[in-house]
């Protein structure tokens, strides 16, 4: 039995996370790092993910990569081994929503959504699954969102691939378990971030957001540092297939 002190470590875990160069992604790659696990962070963009390093502290590494490239992930799992070792953790947090209504979507918007929130968590997670069943030991997180379960005006194809992160999560969950690989997805509520500006610039709309939760506030970024820890440790050694709703009970009322 694991010492209760340690039940919610990640030191000398390797973890990788996507997006991490803004947003929600950001802060669970900076937290990882600051909480002792070597850190590979994934995003487009070079000179964001030199900021995030230079934030984060801790042993860290970084890759410039578009994970909705999917037939260059096998490529990127092999580059994010190199740092550290293949990762135990893997943190899906690279999202986009183009907030096209149901008239408007068209088939590039559709596709970019669905490949970049859909697609890029399961076929990166292939890739790494085996070095995770190596080790016997690995953690999967997924992000879902309010709008897994709710519809948002502007968030049809947004909504159908968080939708889909649900099963996905389970899917895995099913698949991989048994390996000693847990895989599970945190959903966050309105956290201010770079995907949820338009909501935040409407002072009016953002505090009717915080009205509609129990605790009566929207997130901030450090209140998703103990789900990711929990997710990412053993403390949730037993818990697979989930989705953990981090949204102030926005969804339980």
């Amino acid at each position: 039995m694991a010492d209760p002190s340690d039940l919610f470590s990640v030191r000398g875990k390797v973890a990788c996370v996507t997006g991490a160069s803004s947003g929600l992604g950001r802060r669970a790659a900076t937290v990882l790092a600051q909480a002792g696990a070597q850190v590979i962070g994934i995003a487009r963009g070079a000179e964001a993910l030199t900021d995030w390093q230079a934030e984060a502290g801790g042993d860290t590494s970084a890759v410039a990569f578009d994970v909705s490239d999917r037939d260059a992930l096998g490529d990127l799992a092999q580059e994010v081994s190199k740092p550290f070792g293949s990762p135990d953790i893997v943190i899906h947090a690279a999202g986009i929503n183009t907030r096209q209504t149901a008239d408007d979507v068209t088939p590039e918007g559709w596709d970019i959504t669905l490949g970049l929130n859909l697609s890029a968590p399961f076929f990166l997670s292939q890739h790494l699954v085996p070095g995770m069943k190596a080790k016997g030991w690995g953690r999967i997180v997924n992000f879902a969102s309010l709008q897994t379960t709710r519809a948002f005006p502007g968030g049809i194809a947004y909504g159908a691939s968080k939708a889909g992160i649900a099963q996905l999560t389970r899917a895995m969950a099913e698949a991989w378990s048994s390996h000693g690989i847990t895989a599970n997805a945190v959903g966050p509520g309105f956290f201010r971030t770079k995907l949820t500006a338009a909501v935040f610039n409407d002072p009016e709309r953002a505090a009717a957001n915080a009205a509609q939760t129990c605790i009566g506030r929207n997130g901030e970024p450090e209140d998703l540092d103990g789900p990711l820890l929990f997710l990412c440790s053993d403390a949730s050694a037993f818990v697979t297939g989930q989705v953990l709703m981090v949204d102030g009970g926005f969804t339980a009322k």
